[in-house]
């Protein structure tokens, strides 16, 4: 299993890379997101490697949260590798994270390929799964604190895409500074 790649880039489009690692070019299938991100020659991606009856295909992402989502996206009936790729070329993983949060099927419908049952079925088995996005993130402290005030608006009858709108502006980091930012923003609606 190919877990990563490091190399020079001999061919770069905005879905794949053909990276030269040592003499062996290998064919990488990239998001949107990660081609954005890559700025020079050289590129080290974390992969996911697929083996297929007919082919093996090795996708590539610049965050190690991009590959999580990937992977875990994947594993769901009816969503293949070219819809998680089209879901990762969208949102980053924050941003999807802030999806699921919201349960915002209209938002997951904008993916292409993507309509309401599937994005209602995608939704439902990912629940839960953003607080686990986030952590890829690196701030595991402040998701914490947001889905805990989150939590709180929502039990004060406010409702999940309110919610997930205004937390994502909040600048606050403590679960109480957040849901006191939160409803003067909520406020304001």
């Amino acid at each position: 299993m190919i877990v990563g790649i490091e190399g020079a880039i001999e061919r770069k489009e905005p879905t794949l890379l053909h990276v030269n690692v040592h003499g062996l070019i290998y064919e990488v299938f990239i998001s949107l997101q990660t081609y954005g991100a890559i700025g020079s020659d050289r590129v080290k991606l974390h992969t996911s490697h697929i083996i297929r009856e007919d082919a093996q295909l090795l996708f590539g992402f610049y965050e190690a949260g991009e590959k999580a989502l990937f992977e875990r996206l994947i594993k769901i009936s009816g969503v293949g590798p070219k819809v998680a790729q089209a879901i990762c070329s969208t949102y980053s993983a924050s941003q999807f994270a802030q999806v699921i949060a919201a349960n915002d099927v209209a938002g997951l419908k904008r993916v292409p390929g993507i309509g309401p049952k599937s994005a209602g079925r995608i939704l439902v088995e990912l629940s839960g799964f953003d607080a686990e996005l986030m952590q890829h993130g690196g701030t595991t402290a402040v998701t914490a604190s947001a889905t805990e005030a989150a939590m709180a608006l929502e039990s004060l009858g406010f409702k999940k895409e309110q919610i997930a709108k205004v937390l994502a502006a909040c600048e606050s980091t403590d679960t109480a500074a957040l849901v006191k930012e939160a409803l003067k923003k909520l406020q304001k609606l």
